[in-house]
């Protein structure tokens, strides 16, 4: 069944309905959507594979030939918008098990949801690890000309290429190709969930590891591809959360990302839990990683608060 439809050529959008009861466990959000294309034609990178998205049982996106952002809009919107990449090592993207649940969730709350579909850098791509920094910078272009507050959200892998990606907003991943790439790829805030932050020796055993730099890598590619490595004064607030039995994301990543955060001093809120292991999305049952939402709403609730008398006083 072909489950997601795709649009070609410019970035126009399309709106679309959620295609059935099939989808009642690993779909989008109910409602209506719009999907927009990152790139007008062919996106830079080169090469990449061929064919239609598949998208498994459970949600997992893969062959992700066209990004995309999905656009979840709630009925009173609050005026502010989150840009959300799900996890999957840079193999797959869990759409089913932490993008939708997310953007659903968020799209409850008030917030816009921006889903990213980005490129698989293992999928034939002659740029490799860039690609995925390309659409994520792009797709945060987009989202800034047409929302005024943008925060992102990230897990797992969708973590590592956002902090990439808002730590380095004026780093060039690709020439541009009209007059919106000549503008700040930022975020006002980001949240990452279980992220994979550090590259380098000891942390290098995971699949983000092996996509992005292989296991011959020097110190030097580790470096370029670790986050913490970026951090400064301007990076915007960052919010993380993680389990200390995490066995993917060793959970010094957090740590580590909070220690960069202050040395630069960038505000920077942390929660740790005792138990949930990797991947528990919006929380897994029976573990107390369901009490972050509630702390990530906070977060957001109060970043409004501070940006709304910000601008009063500006004005």
């Amino acid at each position: 069944m072909d489950r997601r439809q795709f649009i070609a050529g410019s970035a126009a959008a399309v709106i679309m309905l959620r295609a059935g009861a099939g989808l009642a466990r690993s779909g989008p959000p109910s409602g209506r959507y719009i999907e927009i294309a990152l790139w007008d034609g062919a996106p830079p990178g080169g090469g990449g594979p061929a064919g239609d998205a598949k998208l498994s049982a459970k949600g997992a996106l893969s062959n992700v030939v066209r990004p995309f952002l999905s656009v979840f809009r709630p009925q009173k919107p609050n005026g502010q918008a989150v840009l959300v990449a799900a996890g999957g090592g840079y193999r797959r993207i869990e759409m089913g098990h932490e993008a939708w649940p997310a953007a659903g969730w968020l799209v409850n709350l008030g917030y816009t949801a921006y889903v990213l579909g980005y490129r698989l850098p293992a999928e034939g791509w002659r740029d490799g690890g860039l690609v995925a920094l390309q659409d994520a910078q792009r797709a945060l272009r987009i989202v800034h000309s047409r929302e005024k507050h943008v925060s992102a959200l990230g897990f797992s892998a969708g973590g590592h290429l956002l902090g990439m990606a808002i730590t380095r907003p004026d780093f060039r991943a690709y020439p541009a190709l009209d007059a919106l790439d000549n503008t700040p790829a930022r975020a006002d805030r980001a949240a990452l969930i279980y992220p994979i932050i550090t590259l380098e020796k000891p942390y290098d055993h995971s699949s983000t590891h092996k996509i992005l730099v292989g296991p011959d890598a020097t110190a030097a590619a580790e470096a370029r591809w670790s986050v913490q490595n970026f951090v400064t004064r301007h990076t915007p607030p960052v919010f993380l959360a993680q389990a200390d039995d995490d066995p993917i994301a060793d959970p010094h990543n957090t740590l580590i990302m909070a220690a960069a955060c202050r040395s630069k001093h960038v505000p920077v809120t942390m929660y740790r839990y005792s138990s949930g292991g990797h991947g528990f999305g919006m929380g897994k049952p029976g573990t107390p990683t369901l009490e972050w939402p509630a702390r990530y709403q906070e977060w957001l609730r109060t970043a409004w608060e501070t940006a709304g008398r910000q601008k009063f006083i500006n004005e």
